[in-house]
């Protein structure tokens, strides 16, 4: 492995333990948003932040270690090992959680939040019915649940890390124009 190759892996563990925390804190408000809905907004929109902290990561890192330019190839590598580190130290959390603080509590909310939709329509009775057979049969162990989680959170990491490799992507030495330096040319 040669150093550009180590820093590679050096600053995606040091990004993807960031982003780790993040998920971690976002993560706490999941179980919380049942009971409050602000919270469950809240997830929502942080869920929908981690593409632009990864974007924010792969660029940071494209600028400070790789001279301003970086390959599709590379950025793509990248932000898939920041998602996949992010992952491993989000799914400590989630075994935790699961494992010792859970107890069937976002099951139930689940359960409880299908039971108040019912009566709506005859059609959404019947899906109802089917979920609630298919939450009772399913008994999924922590080690499952967590698991499950973090292949969940790599596949969809690998699979955004395409467009923001391709937003990242420039050749070494392509500087952004900035606006003091667009004042210049036209004066």
């Amino acid at each position: 492995m040669n150093a550009t190759q180590s820093m590679m892996y050096r600053c995606a563990m040091q990004y993807g333990t960031c982003m780790g925390v993040f998920w971690i804190g976002k993560f706490i408000l999941f179980p919380l948003g049942f009971r409050m809905p602000f919270l469950s907004l809240a997830f929502m929109v942080l869920t929908l932040a981690v593409p632009f902290l990864a974007y924010y990561y792969v660029r940071a890192y494209r600028n400070r270690f790789c001279g301003g330019g970086i390959r599709f190839s590379q950025a793509w590598v990248f932000t898939a090992l920041v998602y996949i580190y992010a992952a491993l130290l989000a799914a400590v959390a989630h075994f935790v959680y699961f494992q010792f603080i859970d107890q069937g509590f976002i099951l139930n909310a689940c359960v409880e939040v299908l039971e108040q939709q019912r009566g709506i329509s005859a059609e959404m009775d019947t899906q109802i019915d089917l979920l609630l057979e298919a939450f009772g049969e399913a008994s999924m162990s922590p080690i499952d649940i967590t698991v499950q989680l973090f292949s969940s959170n790599v596949m969809y990491g690998s699979i955004l890390a395409v467009p923001i490799a391709l937003l990242a992507m420039r050749k070494a030495g392509k500087e952004p124009v900035s606006q003091e330096k667009e004042q210049t040319k036209i004066d």
